[in-house]
């Protein structure tokens, strides 16, 4: 399987862009989004890659970071969600909006994305609410200040998950005491 792609992007169409590798041109099916931004660059780019197998066909998925091919990853679990359905309902809104529509069970919200009905997006609520957590790897080196403001808000009885999304909006260089006071602040809308 084809989980990773470093290569000069070569042509960019509607829903996918052709990667030159090494003499090989790889066709990746990308969000509206991504494709604007390897459209805009002609250079070198990495895509993060999910390979697609099934008897007739070999389709590949490519994502600017780890993080938005786990939201994909996820969107799979649901029943009734293909890749394609993951790709429009990506390509309909950013990973955080997403995330959003989810946990406030926002069936109306999930219903206006791409190829979403009012059933499926119940579906998607049913199967990810709670469980849909992007996990920046670069996130996990928190400093002494993000480790003592997530753990503080945990132990004030807030979700991790919540506090997780919370702490990684806050500003790098917070202090202690502000991260508090923004924390507490965002929490309490949530």
């Amino acid at each position: 399987m084809i989980g990773f792609l470093k290569g000069e992007i070569l042509s960019v169409d509607e829903d996918s862009a052709i990667v030159m590798v090494n003499g090989i041109g790889y066709q990746v099916t990308c969000t509206t989004s991504f494709l604007e931004e390897l459209s805009m660059s002609k250079s070198v780019e990495s895509l993060w890659i999910y390979t697609h197998v099934r008897e007739d066909n070999i389709q590949l998925f490519g994502f600017s970071s780890p993080a938005s091919k786990e939201i994909f990853l996820s969107l799979l679990k649901v029943n009734g969600v293909g890749p394609k359905m993951a790709m429009n309902i990506l390509s309909g809104c950013d990973e955080q909006r997403l995330m959003t529509l989810i946990e406030t069970e926002d069936v109306k919200g999930l219903s206006t994305l791409p190829k979403v009905g009012k059933k499926t997006a119940e579906q998607i609520i049913l199967t990810l609410k709670g469980k849909l957590v992007i996990q920046d790897k670069s996130a996990n080196k928190k400093g002494p200040v993000r480790t003592e403001l997530h753990s503080a808000l945990v132990n004030l009885g807030f979700k991790p998950q919540d506090v997780d999304h919370v702490v990684a909006g806050l500003p790098t260089d917070i202090d202690f005491e502000e991260g508090i006071r923004q924390g507490l602040s965002a929490l309490s809308h949530i």
